[in-house]
């Protein structure tokens, strides 16, 4: 017997355990990200090497996309493996919580995100949860994006932008590259 939930937001009947595939859909670990499948909520590891390539489901075998949105960046580990083996340029945006640019560059990033989902991961760092990183790169100020390409730092921007100048920054860096 399936039990239902009542969402909030649209009043709708949703299936709890669709909700929970909902929840903690995607996050990065030291060996790829992993995602869970939307159709029948399998998990499913996206190795960073080839983040390029199409994936499948294991159990479903739903195809499964490059992320759209930015990835939650947890610790130095994930962070280094991240930049050093993925096969796409990785954007990373330093940001912190109580920081007001950095609040309004998050909808541009985003925007980002889904805009080069499959070309380019993003990723996101929060200063106050992983220091180690923002003193190691030396980001004094946020927010700070900076490109990497086979785990070499390319390009920094501080400041934030629209989403515009942000592709700006992408594709004049990497164009040179």
């Amino acid at each position: 017997m399936r039990t239902f939930i009542r969402s909030t937001v649209y009043h709708a009947r949703i299936p709890r355990d669709e909700r929970s595939f909902r929840m903690n859909a995607m996050e990065a670990d030291n060996r790829g990200l992993l995602i869970t499948c939307p159709k029948c909520g399998q998990r499913n590891r996206l190795k960073y090497e080839a983040l390029r390539r199409t994936f499948h489901c294991g159990k479903c075998q739903t195809e499964l996309h490059a992320p759209g949105v930015p990835v939650d960046v947890k610790s130095d580990l994930v962070f280094d493996a991240l930049v050093s083996h993925s096969a796409l340029p990785v954007l990373v945006d330093f940001w912190a919580p109580w920081c007001g640019p950095c609040k309004m560059v998050a909808p541009e990033v985003r925007k980002v995100a889904n805009e080069t989902a499959g070309h380019l991961l993003i990723a996101k760092v929060n200063t106050e949860e992983v220091p180690s990183l923002a003193r190691r790169f030396r980001v004094t100020a946020i927010p700070t994006m900076a490109l990497f390409k086979n785990g070499i730092e390319v390009a920094r921007q501080a400041g934030a932008m629209p989403a515009p100048a942000i592709r700006k920054f992408i594709e004049q860096d990497l164009a040179v590259r």
